[in-house]
């Protein structure tokens, strides 16, 4: 017999409190039971459900995270959760590979992910290129296993007061499984209609019970892998007769997993441990070098080539905690918990040309050039660390007319290091000296460009390995003012090593007027510190500039002397203010209705500049001299060699608004069939409200530009809604999912001319057998009517429809694979 689908409902979740629970009266040998019941992201009361809170949360239960067919956290999320974002991208270097995640189309690192309730780790990947969360580092949520996961709560709250620094948009938080009964094996295929894309899944969870006291290990094993997609048209512009030069679509992909969560009664508490590993490894490319570019070789690459960018991401991480009651009605947890991303880059089919056309004596033309250069090369690595202390306590004292007080406090201390690592001298270098002073002239007799053509490597100049901390304490407080009035505040104080302290706060309120109808609110303070990736990164590559011509950029550390040299000042903290209002319909146990607006202001966001250029002409209207004194931005950075430059600053002012919808109905018919039905709409729009510049030199808008604008406020779907349906009887369950992504647009590849694609609905059917108990067959299709995103406008567009750019580049939610099939099969011993 299928097991009825659990619902996909929204739950709220709320105060800030920090709360604890009614904890009743407790001997050491059931402390374990008490430890276990639920809590839901958003309260920190224990047996309060999701219903009974004050914000909202969306639960995914495991049932509907099986009846995707996805195979990635993230992709499951943009099927499930209206409010999640997971755009794909392409020729965009390791974002490649680490898709940027976001939550009410705010930034990758505005979303808290927690695991089991604890902190997760960010990514070291700096997602610098156009696309999606241009300039952050979010966190990299495709490194936990699908198969590890029990459900998957999403608070759609501000909720910084309870849970720190990157909460603004909300808060995801993944529980894994605990079940020590049985062993699930998963095997799984699919294939895009397109005949590429094949992609084999395996995956294990199993779990053992420890002791005779509720102890257990659960450990979950995967492994995927991926082949590539393309979906470029032919290149009309740089070969003739024209052919296919990019790759345009999901890059080449192996992925391994092994992870674990455990718990074991000691001393009447428990001790809990969780984690994994995860490593990656991505093939994608860059943007192909023409044949007459002075980017190339003939010698070597006659037709031209195309750079291919080779990434090996590893994720690793481990908590370990000790949680017992303390009293009767309280209960305290000590944990560690560290992470860690590492994210390497590796050249292949490349040249550095400079190595190529270096001069054997620079003093004797005759002595010709060296003629030589590897083709492959280590480009370098990103690595990320974080360690975090928590100290937490929380229980219930005498509250208001018989009503418990619950209160929760704690500590939180939190290590975050990054380090950057040079690459192969080949990698960065300028010849085999670095030496600028020497002319090495390409094969068009402009300068060769250093380093390896697609992703140039890391230099010692932008090597570092630098750290901060920051110590927090919080109080929240939840009570029942009346048996229908809840109300909740909290209060957050962190001190951060680099840039200071901050307060923020938060009150959160639910009123139920009847058993059927509630209404709910918060409002809160929030703040996101600066990552240390934003604080360290530094990169010199090679982009297109607004030209659309490749060009040797520079991404300038903040607070370095080239910053400075512009006005700069160091990196704040991000400010935010946000509220919700809403209400709850549940007439009965099978029917409700959740409806929630919220707004969300940030104050000094931090962004990654435009692509600062060189002046043409002077301030004093004549072309730039050879000594620049009337082209300042020339004066910084024609010294440095570079075409244009890029940073990151505290420069804008945005406001964020929408509308969340939920609905859920539940059928039981007579003959024992089921029938699930939810609809989820949600509606955004954001707005930067006012830009500002530090630099005397640059105004707002060279800043940050009308393009990078248009990708804040537009890049991702101002709608995006989902309606599903799961029908059940005996071993039979049949799954329809629509999912509609609204428009989006962008200028990032044509500057002043705005491109817009239109919203489109895509399709998703699983039908699902039980043979027995043990082995069940699933059968799919993923966007089974072929939907793909509209086609780049060819003359507004030029070149790039031209140059095989069918589907857009920056801003395409759902990508261009079109549809999908898959099958899986579940065995379970």
């Amino acid at each position: 017999m299928i097991a009825r689908p659990s619902r996909l409902a929204l739950a709220v979740a709320a105060s800030l409190v920090a709360i604890v629970a009614p904890a009743q009266a407790q001997q050491a040998d059931d402390a374990a039971t008490t430890l276990d019941r639920i809590e839901v992201t958003g309260s920190r009361v224990l047996g309060r459900t999701a219903e009974e809170t004050a914000a909202p949360v969306d639960i995914i239960g495991r049932e509907e995270i099986e009846s995707t067919g996805a195979m990635e956290v993230g992709q499951i999320l943009q099927m499930l959760e209206p409010s999640f974002n997971f755009s794909r991208t392409f020729v965009s270097d390791g974002t490649d590979i680490l898709r940027p995640a976001t939550l009410r189309a705010l930034g990758p690192d505005q979303v808290l992910v927690l695991v089991n309730g604890k902190r997760r780790h960010q990514q070291a990947l700096v997602n610098v290129q156009q696309t999606i969360g241009r300039g952050s580092a979010g966190t990299d949520i495709n490194a936990i296993p699908v198969s590890s996961i029990e459900r998957i709560e999403v608070l759609r709250d501000g909720a910084a007061a309870q849970y720190g620094s990157d909460a603004i948009s909300g808060v995801i938080n993944i529980i894994l499984k605990k079940q020590t009964d049985h062993t699930d094996v998963v095997v799984e295929g699919s294939q895009y209609y397109a005949g590429d894309g094949e992609t084999l899944h395996g995956s294990v969870n199993t779990g053992f019970k420890l002791g005779a006291d509720g102890g257990f290990i659960n450990l979950s094993a995967e492994a995927r892998n991926r082949n590539e997609t393309n979906r470029a048209g032919p290149d009309s512009l740089r070969v003739d007769p024209p052919r296919v030069t990019q790759r345009l679509g999901d890059a080449d992909a192996k992925d391994q997993y092994l992870w674990f969560n455990s718990a074991l009664p000691v001393g009447g508490g428990e001790m809990y441990a969780f984690g994994g590993l995860s490593r990656r490894e991505g093939d994608s490319s860059g943007f192909f070098r023409s044949a007459g570019d002075n980017r190339t070789v003939p010698d070597l690459y006659p037709d031209g080539f195309l750079p291919n960018i080779l990434t090996t991401v590893d994720d690793g991480s481990i908590a370990v905690g000790y949680r017992a009651p303390l009293g009767n009605t309280w209960d305290w947890d000590i944990s560690v918990n560290h992470g860690r991303s590492r994210f390497g880059f590796e050249e292949g089919n490349s040249v550095n040309v400079s190595w190529w056309y270096e001069p054997i004596d620079p003093t004797d033309p005759s002595a010709g050039i060296y003629a030589d250069s590897p083709t492959q090369a280590d480009t370098g690595k990103l690595e990320y660390d974080q360690t975090t202390f928590n100290l937490d306590f929380r229980g219930s004292v005498g509250g208001f007319n018989g009503e418990p007080l619950y209160l929760g406090t704690g500590l939180e201390y939190r290590r975050e290091d990054y380090a950057i690592r040079a690459g192969d001298p080949v990698s960065y270098s300028y010849g085999r000296t670095n030496d600028r002073s020497i002319d090495i002239v390409g094969q068009t007799g402009e300068i060769a460009q250093p380093g390896m053509q697609g992703f140039p490597g890391f230099s010692p100049t932008e090597a570092v390995d630098e750290g901060r901390h920051n110590v927090a304490v919080y109080l929240d407080a939840e009570t029942n003012l009346s048996e229908r009035f809840l109300l909740g505040a909290a209060v957050r104080f962190e001190d951060y090593s680099d840039f200071g302290n901050t307060t923020t706060g938060k009150l959160s309120a639910r009123f139920d007027a009847t058993e059927a109808f509630a209404v709910r609110g918060t409002v809160s303070t929030g703040f996101r510190a600066p990552g240390v990736q934003q604080l360290f990164y530094g990169q010199r590559s090679t982009n297109l500039n607004a030209a659309g011509v490749l060009t040797d950029t520079l991404t300038a550390r903040q607070d370095s002397d080239v910053t400075r040299a512009f006005g700069i000042e160091p990196l704040q903290e991000e400010t935010s203010t946000s509220g919700s209002l809403g209400f709850v319909i549940t007439p009965n146990d099978r029917f409700s209705l959740t409806v929630d607006l919220f707004r969300i202001d940030i104050d000094d966001r931090i962004i990654f500049s435009s692509n600062i250029q060189p002046e043409s002409v002077g301030t004093d209207g004549n072309p730039c001299a050879a000594d620049n004194a009337n082209c300042p931005i020339s004066a910084i950075l024609d010294p440095i060699g570079v075409g244009q430059v890029l940073f990151f600053t505290n420069a804008i002012d945005t406001r964020t608004t929408g509308l969340d919808i939920v609905a859920n109905h539940n059928t039981e018919f007579q003959g024992g069939s089921t029938l699930n039905v939810t609809a989820l709409l949600h509606f955004n729009e954001t707005e930067v409200t006012a830009r500002r510049s530090q630099s005397p030199i640059l105004s707002p808008e060279a800043l940050f530009d009308d393009t990078q604008v248009t990708l804040l406020e537009e890049g991702q779907p101002g709608q995006h809604h989902v309606l599903q349906a799961i029908w059940g009887k005996d071993a039979w369950q049949l799954t329809g999912r629509a999912n509609y992504y609204g428009s989006v647009a962008g200028e990032g590849f044509t500057p002043g001319i705005k491109q817009t694609w239109g919203g489109k609905t895509l399709f998703d059917l699983a039908v699902r057998y039980a043979f027995s108990d043990a082995l069940a067959l699933t059968v799919g299709g993923n966007n089974i009517f072929d939907t793909y995103p509209d086609k780049w406008d060819e003359v507004d567009g030029a070149p790039f429809p031209q140059l095989g750019f069918k589907y857009g580049w920056e801003t395409l939610p759902f990508g261009m694979n079109g549809g999908s099939y898959y099958m899986r099969l579940n065995y379970r011993f």
